[in-house]
C-alpha cells in the first residue's frame, strides 16, 4: 500500500472482531513504531502488549482510577459502573500499552521525547491500517493517572501517551474529511510578519 493512500485511507476502527490477531502481524506494528523519529536516537519508547487476561490489569486498573470519581450511588450501581470500566478492556483483542520513557541526558528536551513517540503511535496505526487490521488511538484522565504509571511500572518521569485497541475490523470501511492543508497553511517567503 502507497504511504500517501495509506494516511489517507486510515480510519480509527473501535469496532473489532473478537478474534485472536497473528503475533507476526503485532509485531510487524511494534516494528514499524521503532522506526519513528527521535531526537538523539534515544528511541524513548516502551510497549506493554496485552492479550486474552493480561488485558484484565488495564480492565482493573481503569476501575481503580474511575471509583475515585463515581459519584455516590448505591452499592450495586457502582459495582455494575465499575464492571462496565472493567470491561472496556475486552473491546479488542490486543492492547498495546504505549509509554514514553524520556532519556535523562540533559541535551534531550523531554517535549521530543513525547513527539518521538506520538510518531510511534502513528506508525503503528499506519502499519495496522496497512496489514488489513482495524486499529483505534485511546488515552483520555485515566490514561495520565499516577495509578496507570504504576500499573506498568513506569516512573513519575515517564507517560503513558495512550492504548492502541487492535484487532480485525467489524466496522465497513468510511471516508475521511479533513480541513484542506490551505485553510492551514501560511507561506512566508521573505521576512514578513505573520
Amino acid at each position: 500500500m502507497d504511504v500517501l493512500e495509506a494516511i489517507k485511507k486510515r480510519r480509527s476502527i473501535g469496532k473489532v472482531k473478537p478474534d485472536p490477531v497473528d503475533k507476526q502481524l503485532i509485531n510487524q506494528v511494534l516494528e514499524a513504531a521503532t522506526w519513528a523519529p527521535n531526537h538523539h536516537l534515544t528511541e524513548p519508547w516502551k510497549f506493554f502488549v496485552l492479550t486474552g487476561e493480561g488485558r484484565r490489569l488495564l480492565g482493573r486498573t481503569l476501575a481503580e482510577i474511575a471509583e475515585e470519581t463515581i459519584a455516590d450511588t448505591n452499592e450495586q450501581e457502582r459495582q455494575v459502573k465499575l464492571k462496565k470500566i472493567e470491561e472496556k478492556a475486552f473491546r479488542a483483542p490486543v492492547i498495546i500499552t504505549v509509554a514514553a520513557v524520556p532519556s535523562s541526558n540533559p541535551k534531550v528536551e523531554y517535549i521530543e521525547e513525547i513527539g518521538a513517540v506520538n510518531a510511534a503511535i502513528q506508525n503503528m496505526l499506519l502499519a495496522a491500517h496497512a496489514l488489513g487490521l482495524g486499529a483505534i488511538w485511546r488515552t483520555g484522565k485515566a490514561c495520565y493517572h499516577p495509578k496507570m504509571k504504576k500499573c506498568f511500572g513506569l516512573s513519575d518521569r515517564d507517560e503513558v501517551l495512550g492504548f492502541i485497541y487492535i484487532g480485525y475490523p467489524d466496522l465497513p470501511p468510511r471516508m475521511g474529511k479533513r480541513t484542506s492543508f490551505e485553510d492551514k497553511t501560511i507561506w512566508i517567503d521573505s521576512d514578513q510578519k505573520v
